[in-house]
């Protein structure tokens, strides 16, 4: 498979962009913490049938590092403009991991049609609420800070985004995944955990002005709380959405735990767009 690499400028600094297949265009942005590496043999999968724009976000990859916090609207705001530097001037069937589902549920819900089709993975629209703020990310972070990516916080965020039975049962590619943010520039790390997990809020009243076709991917045994049940209760808001459940214990699992349900799901829903 042939990949074409590319830097975007946007107001965030350049982003690292790869391009591969042929076809209607789509988008893939990956969760916090990783980055495109996340995405494993998807991209090759989805590239039979897609142009694959695979984008590594913000302080993140091979992006430039950032020099303040930013939030997930922010990032939303200057997608029209990558895309426009990539000669795409229609919608696209978007794919976003936890954080890039954010980035599409704020697109879909803005008036300009960016969108063909969402699919969300591991993505809760929920606010953090204040037991968990003040007692897993607060302390993480604050430790983070001043510890940088030591084993407790490595082995910390891989049981949240992977699970421990994933990570334990391919270490190899876990480990792979999790090298984003044990690789990352530290500053521009505390900046995005600031932006996008300390200060987030929820997005629940977004959802009813969403009506592009939209599959929410929820892991059954998500440990961060979005299961499938809260996923539903949020797709019934919304006038064209639904749930599918994927195994994993995490937001991020589903890509390691159980890609040939998600690579399946996803083709499956685009050619149903396509009727």
């Amino acid at each position: 498979m042939s990949v074409e690499s590319s830097f975007v400028q946007t107001p965030l600094g350049k982003l690292y962009v790869q391009q591969c297949g042929d076809g209607p265009p789509a988008v893939l942005w990956h969760s916090l913490f990783v980055d495109s590496a996340s995405w494993g043999d998807l991209i090759a999968k989805f590239a039979r049938h897609r142009r694959v724009i695979v984008i590594d976000g913000p302080a993140h990859g091979r992006s430039d590092h950032v020099a303040q916090p930013f939030s997930t609207s922010d990032c939303a705001d200057f997608v029209p403009g990558i895309l426009s530097e990539l000669g795409i001037d229609g919608p696209v069937d978007w794919v976003g991991n936890a954080w890039g589902g954010h980035v599409g549920l704020q697109l879909a819900a803005r008036p300009e049609k960016l969108l063909r089709s969402l699919v969300t993975i591991g993505t809760p629209v929920r606010a953090i609420n204040r037991r968990e703020r003040a007692t897993k990310i607060v302390p993480l972070v604050q430790l983070y800070r001043v510890a940088g990516p030591n084993r407790f916080i490595m082995r910390t965020l891989t049981d949240a985004l992977l699970g421990r039975d994933a990570a334990r049962s391919n270490p190899e590619q876990a480990e792979r995944i999790m090298d984003a943010f044990r690789l990352a520039h530290r500053p521009s790390m505390m900046h995005a955990m600031k932006g996008l997990m300390l200060d987030r809020t929820g997005i629940e009243h977004l959802l009813p002005r969403i009506d592009i076709p939209t599959l929410m991917l929820s892991a059954r045994d998500d440990s961060t709380g979005w299961q499938p049940p809260e996923a539903r209760a949020a797709a019934a808001t919304m006038p064209n959405a639904r749930v599918d459940e994927v195994a994993g214990a995490g937001h991020v699992a589903p890509l390691l735990t159980d890609a040939p349900r998600v690579e399946r799901l996803v083709l499956d829903f685009w050619a149903e767009c396509a009727i």
